[in-house]
């Protein structure tokens, strides 16, 4: 009795072919050959089923399809039976091999239940705990659209016939033998002769050793005739059926496992050709036209092409129907991709209709083994879920079939792969997914790509959710239809929010970010983008990597970079994080030793900031790190002071041969752009116009003004905002021990500015009067300058400060001035004008040691400008008791003191301090003084300001100082009234001076 022949059903079964409305046949009981006929092959019946005029019944099926209704019979082209008769009509006898034919058509389930709702109820009777009771597969056909049906299930019902006959195998290896052998066909007569002879012959592969011996020692001559007989059809037109009949011929062989489209380059090569010469077809209407145009031939061109592209729907799934590694399955995605997003609709249609194709059946035939060979199911979930927002309808509808059938594949990919020890984590994911799809409407469910996304990424793993991304990033690159940007941008920013810390890669993903931003014509889809940069960087994970990538592309930023670094966005908490660690980048550039060239990221870095600084989006970040902002950008400036960018180490390659560096923008403009911007930002508008009315910007800029730059700016932010001052100050006492020598200069010269704020006080002496000791051996002259700039700012408030202390910051002052060398003095002189007056009101301090030190100090001070102290200033006794020889002391400074330093203002200042010996003797030295105005100063500025501020004194319960303030009010009202006359001259020296000389 002869064994049962494999059934052929397989490139049918359970699948809905190109034409999905052809009715479907019931299998009919084979008519057998008559004796002395040859036995039909497959092929031959399949080449006789397309072109019979037989009728069928049909059969009603329900089928999980969420096309329209008006698409299928679009797709169907009408009643198959009416084209095959059409096809008939138009064939001469020559064209009919053979006088019976057979219809042999499976009839396996194609039942997919109409619905993808996965029902998964079975999960919740898994127990949890322990594990006795295993996670298998038998919790998987809970999803009843993902029948377990088995291969020889399916074919049962598929008639078979006997092994041929010795003398036709003989028959047919001869014919096939000539071919190979250099015979040329000559013909579509002779080509179709000869695919049909390979189709016959393969259907004897299981019963005879011989046919598969001679089949499988001649497969590199039968791909290089398939090959050129491909080659030779006309690619812009259809007029032949042996482009059919090589799908069918091939599709024979890989059902009995003699593959000619796996296993080497030239193998690859056809199956490459094939499918381009399928796909890049014109369009069918072209097609039908040109026939109309040319007739060339016996086909209706309509038919011939259904029938054609059914031939090779069939034999792609006959591909996969015996895959368990999913090693076909990868090819066939490897050479349908490049359709699947192609430009061209018909070709992108014909692409998606084969790729459905292929996942419905292999769904259907899913018998997993590992291991498995796909390792794309990210990239390819991708492009299905990109083809469900395409603007063409029809391969919409095909791809959300397909993606309806990808995801039963996923599922049981998933349990053939996930570790059995973790089955828990495989069943929440199922559970998820459930939850995910119970939300919506599962007809409209594949019409939104995002919630494809939402579904599949609970299974996709790390190195596939990368390749779904990279995908994704892909569809952003088509400009002719602006819904697949949508499409795209939806998916990109779902997937990544869903998928949290799941990435690989995530630098080339940044790199594609930032390649297609230009590219991307739709500012909706293009902020999308830059909101998944923004979930990215937000990530702690991902935040150093991110801002590393975006540091190094070429600066001025591009208009896309700019617009995504001013609308970077996140949460609070995150958005401190992001502008912390772009800080530490330059930051960590500041503490090393000064290099040849700047680093690029520091300059990168700084302009990132500015760039931050102007989208404002991060401005309550920008609030809680101002001191650590404000101080970091001062020091790049000092970094960049002289600097061009010829003078950065920019990385190789950054700028390509078309890019040139622009010489308009240096270091240095970048860093006061973002100070200015940080300053305008956090809503320090009195500062920065102080900077600007007194050129403070300018003297930043400038090497040998710098430091007054800094001090400028500490005094504005001293006088306008305490609050962010005193933020500045505490920073700044660990920020003093760090960094280079640029970097602790710049943090010194704001440092002793802020001694003059009561808040100084709180300082242990290590960081004040300790530090400026140590800066007075500084061998750096500008350390010294400002150890004696902090030294008088502590003088000036020693009211604040402990008596100790006092004596002991004076005592540092004036061994400093002793130390200073010849050729540092003009720099030191400003310095110890400056302490002239607050170390003469400290010799009326009620505590003798300081009264005592500071006439000492003072006598230094004289000491070094080359004067000659009047001997009042030594008196013991207090001033306001001793009025003329108050009026004396105030006679020799008022005169040394013009036009070097406004010595009223100064004395001004202290009728406000806390002790009552120091007020009262400024209110003495205000009235006296007032006779030694400069008189073009007084008839400019008037004596208002200071009269103002003595009135105030008026209502001091202290009698003696009212009495005083009294008298100086006086004295200013007089010198108003009555300025002082100029010093007469003898009239000796008039006529002297007038003689000749």
């Amino acid at each position: 009795m002869p064994l049962p022949r494999r059934g052929r059903g397989s490139r049918l079964a359970g699948s809905r072919v190109a034409s999905t409305s052809l009715p479907r046949a019931r299998a009919r009981s084979p008519r057998r050959a008559g004796r002395g006929t040859q036995l039909l092959s497959h092929a031959q019946r399949l080449t006789r089923r397309r072109h019979s005029s037989e009728q069928v019944t049909p059969e009603p099926e329900q089928q999980a399809d969420f096309r329209s209704e008006k698409w299928l019979q679009e797709r169907a082209g009408g009643d198959a039976r009416d084209s095959r008769q059409a096809l008939l009509a138009g064939m001469g006898s020559r064209h009919r091999f053979f006088s019976q034919e057979e219809v042999v058509i499976p009839c396996a389930s194609d039942n997919d239940s109409g619905s993808v709702d996965l029902q998964l109820s079975n999960l919740d009777d898994i127990k949890k705990g322990e594990s006795s009771i295993e996670f298998t597969d038998l919790d998987i056909p809970d999803i009843p659209e993902l029948p377990l049906e088995s291969l020889t299930d399916n074919f049962r019902h598929l008639a078979y016939e006997g092994p041929l006959s010795e003398a036709s195998v003989q028959r047919l290896i001869q014919s096939i033998q000539e071919v190979i052998g250099g015979h040329p066909l000559k013909g579509e007569l002779e080509k179709l002769t000869f695919l049909q002879s390979l189709s016959s012959l393969s259907q004897n592969i299981p019963y005879d050793e011989t046919t598969d011996t001679f089949i499988l020692s001649h497969i590199e001559d039968i791909v290089h005739i398939l090959n050129d007989l491909v080659q030779e059809e006309p690619l812009r037109s259809l007029f032949s059926p042996v482009r059919q009949e090589v799908f069918v011929t091939i599709a024979n062989l890989s059902y009995h496992n003699v593959h000619l489209l796996f296993g080497s380059e030239d193998r690859a090569d056809l199956f490459q050709l094939i499918t381009r010469s399928m796909i890049t077809l014109p369009p069918l209407k072209t097609l039908t036209q040109l026939q109309e145009i040319t007739p060339s031939g016996p086909y209706d061109t309509e038919c011939l092409y259904r029938q054609t592209f059914q031939a090779f729907c069939e034999m792609l799934q006959i591909l996969v129907v015996k895959d368990p590694h999913l090693e076909n399955l990868d090819t066939i995605f490897q050479h349908l991709d490049p359709w699947l997003q192609s430009p061209k609709d018909h070709e992108r249609k014909r692409a998606t209709a084969s790729m459905a194709q292929v996942l419905k059946c292999l769904s259907k035939h899913l018998c997993l083994k590992p291991p498995l060979r796909f390792q794309r199911l990210g990239h390819l979930v991708a492009v299905m879920a990109l083809l469900c927002g395409d603007p063409l309808q029809v391969v919409a509808e095909e791809a959300a079939e397909g993606t309806h059938y990808l995801l039963h594949i996923t599922l049981r990919m998933k349990y053939v792969t996930h570790d059995k020890k973790n089955h828990q984590n495989l069943r929440k994911a199922l559970k998820k997914c459930r939850d995910f799809l119970e939300l919506y409407n599962i007809k409209r469910f594949y019409r939104y790509p995002f919630k494809i996304a939402q579904v599949f990424e609970v299974f996709l793993n790390s190195e596939e959710l990368c390749q779904f991304v990279m995908t994704t990033l892909d569809g952003l690159k088509n400009l002719r239809h602006p819904y697949t940007q949508q499409a795209a941008g939806e998916l990109l920013m779902t997937l990544v929010k869903n998928a949290e810390s799941r990435f690989e890669k995530v630098p080339e993903i940044m790199g594609i970010i930032c390649a297609r931003l230009s590219i991307i014509s739709q500012p909706r889809v293009r902020q999308q983008v830059i909101s998944t940069v923004s979930l990215f960087i937000s990530r702690p994970k991902y935040t150093d990597i991110v801002l590393s990538h975006l540091l190094c592309h070429p600066i001025p930023y591009d208009r896309y970079l700019t617009e995504l670094w001013r609308t970077l966005e996140a949460e609070l908490p995150s958005t401190t994080w992001i502008l912390w660690r772009l800080l530490r980048k330059l930051q960590k550039c500041h503490m090393v030793p000064t290099q040849e060239k700047m680093a690029y990221v520091a300059v990168a870095a700084t302009c990132a900031l500015y760039e931050v600084f102007m989208g404002n989006r991060l401005r309550a970040a920008m609030l809680r790190l101002f001191p650590q902002l404000l101080m970091t950008l001062l020091i790049q400036i000092h970094h960049s002071i002289g600097l061009t960018m010829s003078d950065v180490n920019i990385p190789s390659g950054l700028y390509t041969t078309e890019q040139e560096v622009s010489t308009e923008v240096t270091p240095l403009c970048f860093a006061i752009q973002a100070t200015k911007s940080l300053l305008l930002r956090t809503l320090c508008w009195q500062e920065f116009h102080i900077m600007e009315k007194n050129k403070g910007w300018t003297l930043l800029e400038e090497k040998d003004h710098h430091l007054q730059g800094i001090s400028l700016l500490a005094n504005a932010l001293l006088e306008r905002n305490q609050l962010l001052a005193h933020k500045v100050m505490y920073l700044l006492v660990p920020f003093l021990n760090r960094g280079n020598d640029k970097h602790k200069l710049t943090s010194a010269g704001f440092f002793v500015e802020l001694f003059q704020s009561p808040v100084a006080r709180r300082l242990p002496s290590k960081y004040s009067t300790a530090r400026l000791k140590d800066w007075l051996n500084h061998e750096n002259e500008a350390f010294r300058i400002l150890a004696l700039r902090g030294l008088c700012n502590l003088i000036r408030h020693q009211e604040m400060v402990r008596p100790d202390v006092h004596c002991f910051s004076m005592t540092l002052f004036g061994a400093a001035i002793k130390s200073v060398k010849h050729t540092d003095k003009k720099g030191v002189e400003n310095q110890v004008l400056d302490s002239l007056v607050p170390l003469l009101l400290y010799s009326q301090d009620e505590n003798d040691a300081i009264a005592e030190e500071s006439r000492r100090v003072l006598t230094i001070c004289a000491h070094f400008l080359k004067w000659k102290l009047p001997q009042e200033v030594y008196c013991r006794d207090p001033l306001y008791i001793r009025p003329t020889e108050a009026g004396k002391i105030c006679r020799f400074f008022g005169i040394k003191c013009r036009g070097k330093i406004n010595i009223l203002a100064q004395t001004l200042m202290y009728s406000k301090n806390t002790k009552l010996p120091i007020r009262r003797a400024a209110v003495l030295f205000v009235g006296l003084l007032s006779k030694y105005m400069d008189q073009n100063e007084l008839s400019i500025k008037g004596t208002d300001w200071i009269q103002n501020d003595l009135r105030e004194m008026l209502h001091d319960p202290e009698p003696s100082l009212r009495i005083i303030v009294s008298q100086a009010l006086f004295r200013v009202q007089k010198a108003m009234a009555e300025p002082e006359p100029e010093p007469s001259v003898c009239w000796l020296r008039k006529l002297m001076g007038c003689l000749p000389t």
